[in-house]
């Protein structure tokens, strides 16, 4: 092969790479909707509802003691730099419409000591419940289709997971969402109980 046809390949080829890693990149760093079919969105609820892990002090917490509240769940790690760069709005977020209804719980892949270190140098002032490597198996059952962070979903009061959002969340898109969500009544849902 000659050396203009080597050339011309290696840069088509580096050109493919770089389109690709944008692509990913973008997937990544921004919020990245996937619709869920009716049964994947009902199994996707079940399964975050059902979920015990531990809190930061060792705790057993059931996500289903906040039923009844609007939901955001965020799957992060402390290693996960658009998770970084979107904790400090949810914590905006959750003081400006907690006393209405709003819950954000994180669900940290990440260990322990990791997670309380950070979670006490941004000052999260929501639950943070510490996964385990099975925890990726949580994510999928949620929707999560990628296995990539971060991963936040949505449940109404009626506990119907309503959206779901790979990558950072935008907040102006999520406030879109939930304001009138936290407007609503929980029985207005037609979810089957956990």
């Amino acid at each position: 092969m000659s050396l203009t046809k080597q050339i011309i390949l290696y840069s088509f080829v580096a050109i493919v790479a770089l389109g690709a890693g944008s692509f990913i990149r973008s997937l990544i760093t921004d919020s990245y909707q996937t619709e869920l079919t009716g049964e994947e969105s009902l199994q996707g609820a079940q399964a975050v509802l059902t979920t015990q892990l531990p809190d930061l002090d060792g705790t057993e917490q059931a996500v289903s003691q906040w039923l009844g509240k609007v939901i955001v769940v965020n799957f992060w790690a402390t290693w996960c730099t658009p998770c970084r760069e979107e904790i400090p709005e949810f914590i905006e977020a959750q003081k400006k419409y907690g006393d209405q209804g709003l819950q954000f719980v994180g669900i940290a892949i990440d260990q322990l000591d990791r997670v309380q270190m950070f979670s006490k140098e941004f000052g999260i002032n929501y639950p943070v419940l510490v996964g385990s490597i099975n925890t990726w198996s949580l994510l999928e059952a949620a929707g999560n289709r990628m296995a990539a962070l971060p991963y936040t979903v949505v449940i109404d009061r009626s506990g119907n997971l309503v959206e779901n959002y790979l990558g950072r969340v935008d907040m102006k898109k999520l406030e879109k969402l939930v304001i009138p969500l936290l407007q609503q009544n929980p029985s207005a849902g037609n979810s089957e109980q956990i």
